[in-house]
Order: C-alpha cells, then sequence, then structure tokens
C-alpha cells in the first residue's frame, strides 16, 4: 500500500514516478524499500494515466449513492407488497368461515 502512496505523493508533487523517486520517497517514510515490489509496481503502471483512474475513483461514491436509495425504495415496496398480501390472506381466511359457521 505504501508503494502506491509514494507513487500518489510523486504524482501530486509533479515528480517521475521512476524507481529513484520512488525508493527515495519510501526510505524517507522510513519504508525499507524491495526492489522487486518497486519494479513490479512500476511495471504495472506503466500504462496507467493516474489522473483518469483519480477522476473515475472520485465518481464512485457519487454514482453509488443514487443506487443505495433505489434499494431502499425497493425494500420498502416489498414490505408495501407483504402487509398488503397479509391483509388479503385473512379476508381470504374469514369469507371461508364465513362459508362453513
Amino acid at each position: 500500500m505504501e508503494y502506491i502512496y509514494g507513487a500518489l505523493l510523486l504524482h501530486s508533487a509533479g515528480k517521475e514516478i521512476d524507481e529513484e523517486n520512488l525508493k527515495k520517497v519510501l526510505t524517507d517514510a522510513g519504508v525499507a524499500a524491495d526492489d522487486a515490489r518497486l519494479k513490479s509496481l512500476l511495471e504495472s503502471m506503466k500504462n496507467v494515466n493516474i489522473e483518469d483512474v483519480l477522476k473515475n475513483a472520485a465518481a464512485a461514491p457519487v454514482a453509488a449513492a443514487p443506487a443505495k436509495e433505489a434499494k431502499k425504495e425497493e425494500k420498502k415496496k416489498e414490505e408495501k407488497k407483504e402487509e398488503k398480501k397479509d391483509e388479503s390472506d385473512s379476508d381470504a381466511m374469514a369469507g371461508l368461515s364465513s362459508l362453513f359457521g
């Protein structure tokens, strides 16, 4: 996790995200930098546009909010349907009892 935070810190500072800069950020933060992990992260970030990722990440919670509200509304509708079903079942039972009453 600290490797990604280091890369984001370099990005926000406008510095190039390379092995040397990332290793320096990590060691300055007190993290013993592993060369294999550094190379792996840098290789995986090679074709990633960090600005786009950050914009999409910021938009995700906003987009999730309406979906959450829709689920709440759907749950309320289901509860109302169950209440109506219970009422209609008791009405039917009352009708049957009058036949055999």
